[in-house]
């Protein structure tokens, strides 16, 4: 099964004039996401799902309305790590809030649409009373959340107080999308993932989190359960992995080229956890995919030290930011709350400051749109209070920041 990404605009496109792009945004030709210019007509992103032969496969790379073709591949959530049996009644409430600078920020995220595609939502958690949640299964298991990861991201993107405990980071927050694109095993697959950023952008979402990845191993069992050989099955998923990082770019500069029409959406990622430095300080991983795409803000995870905020053991490098993802607590099925650790945990974090920016701008009277919202979520980090031993390479820009003001 192959997945075709299509801009339904580029005939159009490709007869109307090319004015320049004042902001340095990228624009399209037909058939290519190649030209800098913006386009006057807005690309129209469209996924298809196809079975193709080799044959197929140089027809459709010839159709100039192709954007890009991947070989679908099996996704999964990025796990929680376990660190020292954390429970939540030994983690510090809602630090990582405040070390974002969100506990006394003058902008709750109110007005800002929120899209979480993860393992869904537990819809009767007290953490989101009051928000209008929009729902889509894209997994075909139920909206609810009978895995807990999604419940737990959300609540740390807009989740209200719970017994008088912070856990969310833009609390005024009330328009959200839940996209269900992993099942309660964790697992799911790309096309789930496009259709639903796709679904997303469509529903004019101006943040959308997302704490998963690509299944490479997964991919690999796959090929070869359907008799491929080893090697050649490493080989082809490998190809497939390619692939899927290049549809990626394609439909993030989809994304970016409509932000002077719609006002774009800012995608944030977690970097992945799958690094390990605490047995051997050479053994880092970078970021992931989707998080590794281009003009996706991807997160490291940051915990708390003698020394300051260190990057935590597990934490993929090469993020864009950083910030909190250990001993995080936040919203659990069922209700009540526990902590957690990951890039998972600290990427809501990141979608929940995009969240206070978009605020922030649309609070100057100047018209708010993705680029200016990410551009003001990196030029803002910060690396004070950082343990000084870390790695830029580990922690990106550094640690994100609540706006302290309205911005021009």
């Amino acid at each position: 099964m192959f997945v075709i990404l299509r801009d339904e605009n580029a005939p159009f496109r490709s007869r109307a004039p090319r004015p320049a792009a004042p902001t340095g945004l990228p624009g399209f030709g037909p058939g290519a996401l190649e030209s800098p210019m913006i386009a006057a007509v807005p690309p129209s992103p469209k996924l298809e799902t196809a079975d193709l032969t080799a044959a197929d496969m140089r027809d459709v790379a010839h159709d100039p309305s192709v954007a890009a073709v991947a070989r679908a591949m099996p996704t999964k959530l990025i796990e929680p790590e376990p660190l020292d049996d954390v429970r939540a009644e030994d983690a510090e409430p809602a630090w990582g809030v405040a070390a974002v600078g969100a506990l006394d920020a003058p902008f709750t995220g109110a007005g800002v649409r929120v899209a979480v595609l993860d393992t869904g939502i537990d819809t009767d958690h007290p953490a989101f009373a009051g928000v209008n949640l929009v729902t889509r299964d894209f997994a075909g298991s139920g909206i609810e959340d009978a895995n807990g990861h999604g419940t737990h991201c959300a609540g740390t993107i807009f989740g209200r107080d719970v017994d008088g405990t912070r856990i969310g980071v833009a609390r005024g927050v009330t328009d959200v999308l839940i996209g269900k694109v992993l099942g309660d095993d964790g697992s799911g697959s790309s096309e789930m993932l496009f259709d639903a950023i796709k679904w997303a952008s469509d529903q004019q979402a101006q943040v959308v989190s997302m704490s998963l990845g690509f299944d490479f191993p997964g991919l690999v069992e796959q090929l070869i359960g359907e008799g491929w050989p080893d090697l050649l099955a490493a080989s082809v998923a490998l190809e497939g992995y390619r692939m899927n990082l290049r549809m990626f770019d394609a439909l993030m500069d989809m994304l970016r080229a409509q932000a002077p029409f719609s006002g774009g959406t800012v995608v944030c990622a977690a970097a992945g956890n799958e690094s390990r430095r605490n047995i051997d300080p050479g053994f880092e991983v970078s970021a992931s995919v989707p998080a590794a795409a281009f003009g996706v803000v991807s997160v490291g995870a940051l915990g708390q030290g003698d020394a300051g905020l260190g990057i935590a053991a597990f934490s993929n490098t090469n993020p864009t930011v950083s910030a909190p993802g250990v001993n995080v607590i936040s919203a659990a099925t069922g209700g009540g709350l526990r902590a957690l650790n990951g890039t998972s945990m600290a990427c809501p974090h990141t979608a929940g400051i995009a969240a206070l920016w978009w605020e922030a701008q649309r609070a100057s009277g100047s018209p708010a749109n993705a680029e200016a919202v990410r551009a003001r979520l990196l030029a803002t980090c910060t690396t004070a209070g950082l343990d000084p031993a870390t790695d830029a390479l580990d922690r990106g820009q550094g640690l994100v920041q609540a706006p302290r003001a309205a911005v021009g």
